[in-house]
């Protein structure tokens, strides 16, 4: 699923390309696409409307359509917001087309049907869905003491809290894996034996590895996730310990061990991260 970066790359490319744009007409291919509304409500909704404003909070992206309302894109696994000429043949998994009054279209790729648009009420600029969840380290208005206080107050692993949306959003598995080995610290150290040091350094090193996959396009491993233009990203390549499983820590030379966490996989160096005491004990505990 798209984190951060690949989310913000998303929102400014619609930025500079659909708003103050009237909707023209909008047309639903697949009705999983719009699973939350009548296929011909949908569409009725938004023909007339201009398209205000791109937001994004964390992983969620929307598009303010006027009258206190958004429209919010869940991209899922598969999902892209691709811009593209009105001439241009469509896509195989089009999901949802937008036209305009005038320029080229706005189109809802999604190969595997697991994301999809939405329309819901503003709560504060926010779609109502998302309004309960955490700012992001690009917000604006983001406290960092906020932040490492509330991660502070879990009683859970490092990289599980790094993960709850609700006290920081944005940072999804591969940016929590990077910014954890930037920071030398194991994803298993529990959050109350944490220094607010430690917090205060582990949020900044995911703010920085998010701001630097930004700036080379998001984190591209397959063609699914792709800018409104269709082009992937490439700071895969500046990657340290995500997906490197056995090759060697850029910082040490020790290879980088892969574990199994909530049904995906979590990366570190055994050297530079080494495992809490705690959970060393636990884990021969379980082995006898």
């Amino acid at each position: 699923m798209p984190e951060l970066p690949e989310v913000e790359v998303v929102r400014r490319g619609l930025a500079d390309h659909v708003l103050h744009r009237p909707i023209r007409s909008v047309e639903v291919l697949h009705p999983r696409a719009v699973r939350r509304h009548l296929t011909g409500d949908f569409a009725e909704r938004l023909a007339g409307r201009t398209i205000a404003a791109a937001g994004r909070r964390g992983k969620y992206l929307w598009l303010d359509v006027g009258h206190d309302e958004a429209i919010m894109a869940h991209l899922g696994m598969s999902g892209q917001m691709l811009v593209a000429a009105a001439d241009r043949p469509a896509e195989k998994h089009l999901r949802i087309r937008f036209t305009f009054e005038t320029g080229p279209e706005l189109r809802f790729v999604d190969q595997r049907t697991f994301g999809g648009l939405s329309i819901h009420p503003l709560v504060d600029g926010v779609p109502e869905p998302v309004a309960h969840i955490g700012r992001d380290p690009m917000d604006p208005e983001f406290s960092l003491d906020a932040a490492v206080a509330g991660i502070r107050r879990r009683r859970t692993e490092l990289k599980r809290a790094l993960l709850d949306q609700t006290i920081v959003s944005g940072i999804g598995n591969i940016y929590a894996d990077e910014a954890l080995w930037r920071a030398r610290l194991h994803g298993l150290r529990p959050t109350e034996k944490l220094t607010r040091a430690q917090g205060v350094t582990v949020l900044q090193a995911a703010s920085e590895v998010m701001h630097e996959a930004l700036d080379q396009g998001g984190t591209s491993f397959d063609a699914l996730y792709v800018n409104v233009n269709g082009a992937s990203g490439y700071f895969d390549r500046s990657l340290n310990v995500y997906g490197r499983g056995d090759r060697a820590c850029r910082r040490c030379g020790t290879p980088i061990v892969r574990e199994p966490f909530m049904n995906r996989s979590s990366y570190s160096c055994p050297r530079c991260q080494p495992r809490p005491r705690s959970s060393r004990t636990a884990t021969v505990s379980r082995a006898r």
